[in-house]
């Protein structure tokens, strides 16, 4: 893995999940968690900010009407019932720190449901790169982050997924997924596991050059 074909992609970076009043902050049950996730996702950006490694978040966002859902079931319905994830309002807005990056990650729109290569530009930015690696970060464990796995190692990337980066609505489920489901088709490893992968695969890149 080295980082000029690895991106890391961000899922559900967002006000309502991780800022204090969000509307779905109480569907993660471990605040504590969650607050976990937060900083060592943060960490590990700042780890890679200079490198050439691609950042992308991939953020869900609604008109006030949600009139993108059409007969939603479950999460989905959720959402719209409790008004959540609203483009124009501050719970759908992506997290401070993130903005506070800018350019240096890129935000790719469109994301209306689990997966985040459904109806976003995603796998395009990802293969004009040449990526061949992707890093996921971000909630909820069960839903979005294994819809997303599953469907990057359907289209042949190299899936890491970061067990101290993800949440799941509980630890039982968060641990779960990771000793039992996420290894059927991807890599489970912390984010200083990737880091120490990535600077040395950069490491490695500056010895060659010499």
């Amino acid at each position: 893995m080295t980082p000029e074909q690895t991106a890391i992609v961000l899922v559900g970076f967002q006000n309502d999940y991780f800022e204090p009043n969000g509307i779905l902050r109480s569907v993660v049950e471990d605040n504590g968690g969650i607050d976990c996730v937060r900083a060592a996702t943060l960490s590990l950006l700042r780890t890679v900010e200079d490198s050439q490694v691609m950042i992308l978040s991939t953020p869900i966002q609604f008109t006030d009407d949600y009139s993108e859902l059409v007969d939603p079931v479950g999460i989905l319905k959720s959402i719209r019932e409790c008004g959540a994830f609203r483009r124009d309002g501050p719970g759908g807005q992506t997290i401070a720190e993130l903005e506070a990056m800018g350019t240096r990650i890129r935000h790719l729109p469109g994301k209306r449901g689990l997966n985040a290569f459904s109806n976003t530009d995603l796998e395009p930015v990802l293969r004009e790169r040449g990526i061949t690696n992707i890093v996921l970060a971000g909630v909820v464990t069960s839903v979005c982050i294994d819809s997303t796995g599953r469907s990057a190692h359907e289209r042949g990337f190299s899936v890491t997924v970061l067990s101290d980066c993800t949440g799941g609505r509980t630890r039982y489920e968060q641990d779960f997924y990771c000793r039992e489901v996420f290894p059927l088709y991807a890599d489970v490893k912390t984010s200083a596991e990737i880091a120490a992968v990535l600077q040395g695969g950069r490491q490695a890149l500056a010895i060659g050059g010499n």
